[in-house]
């Protein structure tokens, strides 16, 4: 079992009056709520990933996004991480809403096995989990086409025989439906049910109970 360390760190560069503090603390919020993503814990990815975002007098996070990642399943860890924390942030009377926060969130494992994983081994999983993004697309366009009926039945072959090449077998999609279970258990519905439909549109019915309970 890999061990996960993420280190959070907060900057704001737009004032020096009072700034927006989250309640309990960043560090203990990232720690207690990280889903280290399945693939990136896989092939030993680490980094570091900007978001920014800005907040409301309410403590609502909005207008948040990745402005500079590594284009891969980190990015949308470390934005959902942020937009999780929505409303739990206490904000001066006086603050300026307008102000740009920018959050690093870093993604470090300590582990023997990615001890032994160089940069360009990272780099290569990197490249190929953004060349497989159009093939996972390819992939969740058949099966919601088949859902409602809209597909090329002598397609499906060649559609599940690149599911195995991309390594989506039923591991893989056990792993997401945890990670899904993990995210209901923070209260983050939205990327829970985006997990069980991942699966859905894989072609299996593994999370078709957690959609039916959770997702209409």
């Amino acid at each position: 079992m890999k061990k996960i360390l993420v280190l959070f760190l907060f900057f704001i560069g737009l004032s020096v009056k009072a700034q927006p503090v989250l309640q309990g603390g960043l560090d203990a919020f990232i720690r207690t709520n990280i889903i280290y993503p399945v693939y990136s814990l896989q092939n030993c990815i680490q980094g570091k990933i900007n978001i920014s975002f800005k907040v409301n007098l309410s403590g609502e996070v909005y207008t948040s996004k990745v402005s500079s990642g590594l284009g891969i399943d980190l990015d949308q860890e470390a934005l959902r991480l942020i937009r999780l924390s929505s409303g739990k942030w206490q904000v001066p009377d006086n603050y300026d809403t307008t102000y740009v926060l920018i959050a690093p969130v870093n993604f470090i494992l300590s582990d023997g096995d990615c001890a032994t994983v160089n940069p360009q081994q990272r780099n290569k999983a990197i490249a190929a989990y953004k060349a497989n993004e159009g093939l996972t697309e390819v992939i969740t366009n058949f099966y919601r086409n088949k859902a409602i009926g809209n597909y090329n039945e002598a397609e499906e072959g060649r559609i599940t025989a690149l599911k195995k090449e991309l390594g989506y077998d039923d591991s893989y999609l056990e792993k997401r439906i945890e990670e899904g279970k993990k995210r209901l258990k923070q209260k983050d519905k939205q990327g829970a049910c985006e997990d069980f439909l991942f699966v859905k549109y894989m072609g299996s019915s593994l999370a078709d109970e957690l959609l039916e309970k959770y997702c209409k």
